[in-house]
């Protein structure tokens, strides 16, 4: 039986050390129905004793993924990937096993992480016919949490309070760059009151339970 399989089968422990950071580019903002274009992502290497995080600009991933049908223009407009790279992208089956390869045992992190789970599991699910075991982190809760604010914001407006600046909104590349250094402001607090993975997802997931509570009178 299958829930058997799982009850004994071996559980997928992130790497302690090396995360991503992830992004993704799309056709549109339909999870459930529009394509993946492309996806980038940054590592991070965290320390031993988890007080020290830091960018390894020599370890990165970026793809764009070949489209039969190019995104239309004004979407186009917005990420800067055009018809012509869009189609003469990389293989989609080869792209995402290549990031698969690259992803290892590392935990995924994103800016509203829900979102690019959503487009990169579909697209494992579609090209390679399995998803990710790795664990997702989402950044946004982690700076609600630190400011102590329950409202949920864009990218654009941490970068704005944290002062950082974007070389170029909506390419995946940047705006892994971005999130990282809104992370990286955010580490000292964060580190002060988590000390692996699991507890800042226990983080991220108090801040979504607080957000889902009825208000009191």
């Amino acid at each position: 039986m299958k829930w058997i399989k799982k009850l004994f089968s071996p559980r997928f422990t992130p790497d302690p050390r090396r995360w991503l950071l992830v992004d993704v580019e799309t056709s549109g903002l339909d999870p459930s129905s529009d394509r993946l274009l492309a996806i980038a992502g940054v590592v991070l290497s965290i320390s031993e004793d988890f007080k020290h995080m830091s960018i390894e600009i020599t370890d990165s991933f970026e793809v764009v993924l070949r489209q039969t049908t190019p995104s239309d223009k004004d979407n186009i407009l917005l990420h800067g990937i055009g018809v012509q790279a869009q189609r003469e992208g990389q293989d989609p089956a080869t792209a995402l096993q290549d990031f698969i390869d690259w992803a290892g045992t590392s935990p995924l992190l994103a800016f509203h992480a829900a979102f690019d789970e959503a487009m990169i599991q579909r697209a494992c699910r579609q090209y390679v016919g399995r998803s990710l075991p790795n664990a997702w982190l989402d950044i946004e809760p982690l700076a609600a949490h630190v400011h102590r604010t329950d409202k949920g914001e864009s990218l654009d407006v941490w970068m704005k309070r944290m002062g950082i600046q974007c070389a170029r909104r909506h390419q995946a590349i940047a705006d892994v760059w971005a999130s990282a250094e809104v992370l990286l402001k955010l580490w000292p607090a964060l580190s002060k009151e988590a000390g692996d993975f699991a507890e800042l997802k226990q983080m991220e997931n108090g801040v979504r339970w607080l957000r889902r509570r009825p208000a009191t009178r």
